[in-house]
C-alpha cells in the first residue's frame, strides 16, 4: 500500500488505531496475530560443512582415493605422506578463505531497540519487537526510528536518511499526503524504520514492521542473493576436471595397452596408475595459489584496500564495469560553494557569515564546527576573510513553509536585517523591476542546470530593532551562491585509468537527475547525455533494462531494488561487476556484485559485511590500484600454473614411458611428492613475487570465458614436459643401479624445473631482463632448492629415506647440460611465437579498420 499518498485520517482508519494510540489489550492482540517486529533470520551453514567443501575439490577426492589405495594394499607410509599432504591443503584453505556470513545481524542492529508509544493518550516505553501496526510512536532528536511510520505529527523533524537512500544530507519531513508516485527519498511524509532522528519532534502510526519494512525488504533481498562463484574458482575447477580426464584416460589407455602387449600383471598396473595419479596431480598447486592471493591479500591491505575472501584479489582484475555510489565514494561529501554570482562579493560573504547557527564565537575554528551542510559550505567559503561577527538582535529560523532564515544586527546608528534562502522567495520580496528579476532567475537557472543548490542573499536597512516576515519586503536582492558536493580529484584520475584499462564506470545514485549529470560530466564518464531515473528503470522489464544498461553510465533518484537490478543486468550482459557502497541500501547489490566494495570511513556495518572489499580510505582511487593488484596477481597465477604443469606431466609421461618400454617405475611415489613437494616449498612460491608488467592497466580485462590455460599454454606445457622427460629418462637409463638412476632422474627434472621457472618469469618476453634483479625472492627460492636437492642427494639419511645416492661432477655437469638446453630452447620458442601472435594482432587490426 502506497501509504504516503493517504491523508492522517486515512492512515489512522486504515490501520484501525487512533491519535490517542491502541489499547494494552489491542496490542497483544495485533504482536500475537502478526508477531515480533523482527527480521527473518537465515539458517546459517555448520561448521562441518564449511571445513568439508575444502576437501571435495575433484583432485583432492582423486588423492583421497589413491591415500586409501595405499593403505589397503599395506604401503602405510607412502599413503601417510598422500593423506598428510590432502589435509593440510584443506585446512590452510578453510582457515584462508573462512567467512562469517553476519549481514543479519548488522541489519538487526541497524533497528531501534526501544520505542516510546502513546498507549490510551499515556507515553510508554516498549522494545521495540513489541511494535504493532497502528502503535503511534513518539519520536525526539537522536532516536533510531524502530519501525516504517506514516508520520502524523511533526514540530521541526529533521531525519538523517543516509543508510536507505545514500545521501547524507537531513531530510525536512512533513505530514502533507503526497499525491504523485514517489520513491523512498522523496516519501517526505514518512518515518522509515533504522533511520535516524536529527532535529525536532514527532509523532507517526506505525504502518510496516519486521520483515514488511524498506530495511526488513533490504534484509530479504540480502538473504536470497546466493554468493557469486569468483572467476577463479571457476576456471580452477575447470582446470581440475582437464586434469583428471588427462589422468583417467592416460590410465585407461595403459591399462589395455601394457596388458595385451606385455601381459603385466594387476598389481603392478595398480602401483603404477597411483604411481601416476601422484606424479600428474600437482598437490602443491592449491598450496601456491593460496600463498599468491595472500601476498595480495597483504599488498591490498597496505594500500588501504581490505580484501574479506582470497578468489576476490583476482576477480579485481577481471573486472569489467565499476557500478559506483557518488556521495563519499566519486565525491568529497562536503558541500562546498562552487559559484558566486554578484555585484557585491564582500556584502554576500558578510551575509554568509553572520545569517547561520553555527558559529557564535570569532575565535571558532572552521575545523571545528558540525551541523548543518549547507551552512557548514558558507562558513568554510568565508572564512579566509577573517570577517567579524555582528552581535544578533534577532532571528528568523528556516523552515520549509517559507524556505528563508533572517538575522538583525546593528549597524553604526542603524539596523540591517540579512537574510538567505530560496532565490524565488527573496526575488518576490525583493524590490526590482522585472527584467532585473529575469536577469537573476536566468542566473539561478544556469547554477541548477549544473546540478548546484542555489542560495539566494538579500539585505534590508531598517530603522527599528524589530524583525518580523513583514519587514523582509522591499528587500535589496545581492547575489546567488552555487553549492555542490564537488567530486575527488582523486576519482577524476581513477575514472580516467579505469576507462584507459577497459573498465566502464557507471555512477548509481539517490541524488537528484541535474546533480547526477552535473558530477557526471566533471569526472569524465562517457555516456552522459543518456541518464536513467529509478521511475524510468520501474517501466522497464528486466530484458529491457539488459539492453539498455550498457549504453548509460549515470542513475539517479534510486532505491536499493533499482540497483541490484542494475548489477543483474549488467550480470546478464556477461560483465565482471564492482559495485561501491555504503549504506544499508547498498548492501543487496554489493552481495550480488561479483566484487562488492565498501566504504570503511563512512561505510555502515551491514555494507561492510556484504561486501568482499572495504576501502580504508573511502577512496574510489584505491579501487584502480587495487584492480592492478589484482591483475598483477592472475598474471603469477597463470605464470605459476604454467611452471607447476609441465613438470606434472613430465613425472606422469615418465611413468608412462617406462609401461610402455616394460621397464620398472623410474620413481617411486615417494620420490614424485618429494619433487612436488620441493618446487612447492621453493620455486613456485618465487613467481608470486613477479611485479606487474608495463602494459597491466593499458590492455582490456581478461574474457571470463576463457580458460585459465589457452591454447598455446597447452602447447608449451607439452612440449616442454617432453623437454623435461625424454633427456632426464634417458640419461638416467645409461647408468647401472636403482638407487643411481633414479638419482639422475631426480636431479635432471629438479634442475630442469629450476630454469624452466626462471623461463615462465616472462610469458613472451626475455626472461633475463632489467627487472631480473627485482625479485628478490626468485634467488632466495634457487639458494633454498639447492640446500635442499644437495642434501637429499649427498646426506646419508636423507638418502636412506627418499632412496637416493651421490652423483659425481661429471654427472652433475651432463644434468647441467641438459638443463641450460631447456632454457635455451624456450627461450627460442617464446621469441618466434611473440613475432607470430604480433602477426596475427596487426592482421585482425587491419581487417577490423577495413
Amino acid at each position: 500500500m502506497k501509504w504516503y499518498q493517504l491523508s492522517v485520517k486515512d492512515v489512522l482508519h486504515k490501520t484501525d488505531s487512533q491519535v490517542a494510540g491502541l489499547t494494552k489489550e489491542e496490542r497483544k492482540t495485533r504482536l500475537k496475530n502478526n508477531g515480533p517486529n523482527k527480521m527473518e533470520e537465515k539458517e546459517q551453514v555448520p561448521l562441518w560443512r564449511k571445513i568439508a567443501k575444502h576437501f571435495t575439490d575433484l583432485l583432492m577426492v582423486v588423492l583421497i582415493v589413491a591415500a586409501l589405495l595405499k593403505f589397503v594394499t599395506g604401503e602405510m607410509v607412502e599413503g601417510s605422506i598422500i593423506f598428510l599432504v590432502v589435509i593440510v591443503n584443506g585446512f590452510v584453505g578453510y582457515w584462508q578463505e573462512r567467512k562469517a556470513e553476519e549481514s543479519l545481524d548488522g541489519l538487526k542492529q541497524m533497528m531501534g531497540q526501544e520505542a516510546t508509544v502513546l498507549n490510551e493518550g499515556q507515553a510508554l516505553e516498549v522494545n521495540s519487537e513489541e511494535l504493532v501496526r497502528g502503535d503511534i510512536v513518539l519520536l525526539k532528536a537522536g532516536d533510531v526510528i524502530p519501525a516504517d511510520l506514516r508520520l502524523i505529527e511533526v514540530h521541526d523533524l529533521t531525519v538523517e536518511e543516509s543508510i536507505l537512500t545514500g545521501e547524507s544530507e537531513a531530510v525536512e519531513k512533513k505530514v502533507d499526503a503526497i499525491a504523485q508516485e514517489a520513491l523512498a527519498g522523496d516519501q517526505l511524509n514518512m518515518a522509515f524504520s533504522g533511520t535516524l532522528v536529527q532535529t525536532g519532534s514527532a509523532r507517526g502510526v506505525v504502518i510496516e514492521t519486521g520483515d514488511a519494512t524498506e530495511i526488513g525488504k533490504i534484509n530479504h533481498a540480502l538473504q536470497s542473493i546466493q554468493s557469486q562463484t569468483t572467476p577463479l574458482v571457476k576456471k580452477m575447477h575447470q582446470l581440475n576436471k582437464q586434469i583428471f580426464r588427462g589422468i583417467l584416460a592416460l590410465i585407461v589407455f595403459l591399462l589395455f595397452f601394457t596388458s595385451f602387449r606385455y601381459g603385466m600383471d594387476w598389481s603392478l598396473m595398480f602401483s603404477a596408475s597411483i604411481a601416476l595419479i601422484v606424479a600428474m596431480i600437482p598437490e602443491g598447486l592449491p598450496a601456491v595459489l593460496t600463498m599468491i592471493l595472500s601476498m595480495g591479500v597483504k599488498e591490498m591491505a597496505d594500500e588501504n584496500a581490505i580484501i574479506k575472501g582470497m578468489p576476490a584479489v583476482e576477480t579485481l582484475g577481471s573486472m569489467t564495469v565499476i557500478c559506483s555510489d557518488k556521495t563519499g565514494t566519486l565525491t568529497k561529501n562536503e558541500m562546498t560553494v562552487q559559484e558566486v554570482v554578484t555585484e557585491k562579493p564582500t556584502l554576500v560573504k558578510e551575509i554568509m557569515n553572520n545569517c547561520q547557527d553555527l558559529k557564535t564565537k570569532d575565535e571558532q575554528k572552521i575545523e571545528e564546527i558540525h551541523g548543518n551542510p549547507t551552512e557548514l559550505a558558507l562558513l568554510k567559503y568565508v572564512d579566509e576573510e577573517n570577517q567579524q561577527l555582528k552581535p544578533v538582535l534577532g532571528k528568523i529560523p528556516f523552515s520549509s513553509s517559507y524556505k528563508y532564515m533572517a538575522t538583525l544586527h546593528a549597524v553604526d546608528d542603524e539596523y540591517v536585517i540579512f537574510i538567505k534562502g530560496a532565490p524565488e522567495v527573496l526575488l518576490e520580496k525583493a524590490a526590482l523591476e522585472n527584467t532585473e528579476k529575469s536577469k537573476w532567475e536566468k542566473r539561478g537557472l544556469a547554477l541548477a542546470s549544473r546540478g548546484q543548490r542555489v542560495l539566494g542573499f538579500g539585505y534590508k536597512k531598517v530603522s527599528s530593532a524589530e524583525l518580523t516576515h513583514d519587514a523582509l519586503h522591499g528587500l535589496t536582492f545581492a547575489g546567488l551562491a552555487g553549492i555542490i558536493d564537488p567530486p575527488k580529484e582523486s576519482a577524476i584520475r581513477a575514472v580516467a585509468q579505469a576507462q584507459q584499462a577497459g573498465i566502464s564506470v557507471k555512477m548509481i545514485t539517490g541524488d537528484h537527475k541535474a546533480t547526477a549529470q552535473a558530477i557526471s560530466e566533471q569526472i569524465g564518464l562517457k555516456h552522459t547525455a543518456k541518464l536513467l531515473e529509478g521511475a524510468d528503470i520501474d517501466g522497464m522489464s528486466d530484458e529491457e533494462l539488459a539492453e539498455v544498461v550498457g549504453q548509460v553510465d549515470v542513475f539517479a533518484r534510486t532505491t536499493p531494488d533499482h540497483k541490484l537490478r542494475i548489477v543483474t543486468a549488467l550480470q546478464k550482459n556477461e560483465e565482471v561487476v564492482g559495485m561501491t557502497g555504503d549504506g544499508v541500501n547498498d548492501a543487496p547489490a554489493l552481495k550480488q556484485a561479483d566484487i562488492g566494495i565498501a566504504m570503511g570511513i563512512k561505510g555502515s556495518e551491514v555494507s561492510k559485511q556484504a561486501a568482499d572489499m572495504v576501502l580504508a580510505d573511502d577512496n574510489f582511487y584505491t579501487i584502480v590500484k587495487a584492480v592492478k593488484e589484482g591483475r598483477r596477481i592472475f598474471d603469477n597465477l597463470q605464470k605459476t600454473i604454467n611452471f607447476f604443469l609441465p613438470t606434472a606431466l613430465a613425472q606422469g609421461l615418465i611413468v608412462i614411458l617406462a609401461l610402455l618400454m616394460n621397464r620398472p617405475l623410474p620413481l617411486t611415489p615417494i620420490q614424485i611428492l618429494w619433487v612436488n613437494m620441493v618446487t612447492t616449498i621453493t620455486l613456485s612460491y618465487a613467481l608470486g613475487f613477479e611485479k606487474a608488467s608495463s602494459d597491466t592497466m593499458t590492455r582490456p580485462p581478461r574474457d571470463t570465458k576463457l580458460g585459465i590455460l589457452s591454447g598455446y599454454s597447452f602447447f608449451r606445457i607439452l612440449y616442454v614436459s617432453l623437454l623435461i622427460m625424454i633427456p632426464a629418462y634417458f640419461l638416467s637409463m645409461r647408468f647401472e643401479g636403482a638407487a643411481l638412476q633414479q638419482t639422475i632422474l631426480l636431479q635432471s627434472i629438479v634442475l630442469g624445473q629450476a630454469v624452466y621457472m626462471i623461463n615462465c618469469r616472462e610469458l613472451f618476453d626475455p626472461a633475463i631482463n632489467r627487472r631480473f634483479f627485482e625479485n628478490k625472492f626468485l634467488f632466495l627460492s634457487l639458494g633454498i632448492l639447492f640446500i635442499l636437492q644437495a642434501g637429499v642427494v649427498f646426506l646419508p639419511l636423507a638418502q636412506q629415506l627418499i632412496g637416493t645416492t651421490a652423483l659425481s661432477p661429471a654427472q652433475q655437469l651432463v644434468i647441467l647440460a641438459n638443463a641450460l638446453l631447456l632454457f635455451l630452447v624456450v627461450e627460442i620458442e617464446k621469441r618466434i611465437s611473440k613475432g607470430i601472435f604480433r602477426r596475427k594482432e596487426k592482421a585482425v587490426s587491419r581487417y577490423q579498420n577495413d
